[in-house]
């Protein structure tokens, strides 16, 4: 544990807090949308233009951040950004208001992403990469486990109080400001033109300089993104089963659980028998979760199916950028993982909405395990992809 920083935990603990607030409200917010007169199609709109204002921003942001040789105030006010903006979407009940609130928290999002992951890179080395980015995948889905707990307890003594489950979200909010007051600058990052002008493009300009190697991996990690939907449809497979709600949110906490205490190992094991294979290992898992999933109807199955879900995220969440990092120069990285980051949420916007289609017209069965077939594809992808590691 050596190699955790003290800049390492502050991230890590503020990615706890806000990730508690975030992810109290995650079940919470359609519910309490829809009581207030909201319609299906609405809240559909609102999180297509969030997530797109946060894709687009962190290419931008990650960009900026490299440009001008900075990563706290990034870190700082992204993150203050996303928790004074939460608990504010209860104040109206204007579709406008609850709108404008709902992308600045994702904009908070792109603000910090991209120097956020920059510094955890130049907090690490190639030898403990994936062992960093783990920790901090842990750390954070651990808050993931935290937010939704509380939220279905107080829902359990107070059924239908929505609105204070948000100002009960602005403390770990405000808990995240504070501790990252604590993060201090990098004396050895060096901005490489402060005086140029970065437009709000610009970060695509770096497909063309980029190492022929982060190309590769970057079109690797798209194509799955392409595929991975959001995790609600297979929340939305267990209720059609005829699970209970409560089972449901339970299943959503307990595979927060389950990614929360493998991220950090799986990690550690990366950095020992290399990331690529504990990648292909995670696809693996994604794809005989998504296949258990489609047939699953027994509470045990979906159970055992969550659990090798779990595993698949902490397999790759983290470990897919400690993988980018170790292949860029240290001034691109903010960059590098704000072009790939940003894609990926327009790619997983395109891939929840191509899942919507294909499960109307044809049912989960033949959906889930469609995507399930597309991972064993991409896993031989990656397979086929050759490593080159300490490129700078």
């Amino acid at each position: 544990m050596k190699y955790i920083s003290r800049t390492v935990w502050i991230l890590s603990l503020i990615s706890l807090f806000t990730d508690a607030a975030s992810e109290m409200l995650y079940p919470v917010l359609p519910i309490y949308l829809e009581s207030i007169g909201f319609s299906v199609l609405f809240i559909g709109v609102l999180e297509g233009i969030a997530e797109a204002t946060s894709g687009l921003s962190k290419g931008y942001f990650g960009n900026l951040s490299d440009s001008i040789g900075k990563r706290i105030p990034f870190v700082q006010f992204g993150y203050l950004l996303s928790s004074f903006s939460r608990p504010l979407i209860v104040l109206f009940s204007v579709p406008i208001w609850v709108l404008f609130t709902r992308t600045l928290d994702r904009l908070g999002k792109g603000i910090r992403t991209g120097a956020r992951d920059a510094i955890l890179s130049e907090e690490s080395t190639n030898g403990n990469k994936a062992s960093v980015f783990g920790f901090h995948r842990s750390m954070d889905t651990l808050g993931a486990v935290m937010g939704p707990s509380i939220a279905l307890i107080y829902l359990y003594f107070y059924p239908g109080n929505y609105k204070t489950i948000f100002i009960i979200a602005f403390i770990p909010g405000i808990l995240s400001i504070i501790t990252s007051l604590f993060l201090k600058e990098s004396s050895s990052l060096k901005g490489k033109n402060s005086k140029k002008k970065i437009g709000f493009f610009s970060f695509l300009n770096y497909w063309k300089s980029s190492d022929i190697h982060y190309k590769k991996l970057v079109v690797g990690l798209l194509l799955f993104a392409l595929i991975n939907s959001s995790d609600v449809f297979l929340l939305l497979k267990a209720k059609e089963s005829g699970m209970s709600e409560v089972f449901v949110i339970g299943l959503y906490i307990f595979y927060n659980l389950m990614y929360a205490i493998f991220a950090f190992p799986l990690g550690r094991i990366a950095d020992k028998m290399g990331i690529k294979t504990i990648y292909i290992i995670g696809l693996i898992c994604f794809s005989m979760a998504y296949f258990g999933i489609a047939l699953s109807n027994s509470k045990v199955e979906f159970i055992s199916c969550f659990i090798i879900y779990g595993i698949f995220s902490a397999a790759t969440e983290g470990i897919s950028k400690a993988w980018l990092t170790s292949i860029v120069a240290k001034e691109n990285t903010g960059t590098a993982i704000g072009f790939y980051t940003g894609f990926q949420s327009i790619c997983t916007l395109l891939a929840s909405s191509l899942t919507g289609i294909i499960w109307y017209n044809f049912g989960s069965l033949i959906t889930l395990c469609s995507i399930a077939f597309c991972a064993v594809l991409i896993a031989i992808y990656f397979l086929r992809l050759k490593v080159r590691k300490n490129l700078f």
